[in-house]
């Protein structure tokens, strides 16, 4: 998993193998990072109830389009 700024410069990497979920990466991901982004802009894999409470917790806004199956939608008016 690498995390990039808005120029496609990497800040953090992180190497795991094939089987772990994105979702449960990306926390150990932004830890690596050494400062806290304002946002994380990722695919729909990571449109989690979970990961978006987290990182809500720590200040961190997460733009990611919704599944197909979610029940509830919660970004109407994305910033995509």
């Amino acid at each position: 998993m690498v995390v990039t700024d808005g120029q496609g410069i990497p800040l953090g990497v992180s190497l795991h193998s094939a089987s772990p979920h994105e979702v449960k990466l990306a926390n150990k991901t932004i830890e690596k990072l050494g400062k806290k982004p304002e946002r994380l802009i990722c695919d729909k894999a990571y449109d989690s109830e979970k990961l978006r409470d987290e990182l809500k917790e720590r200040g961190i806004e997460i733009i990611a389009p919704h599944r197909k199956k979610r029940k509830i939608k919660i970004q109407n008016g994305r910033k995509l």
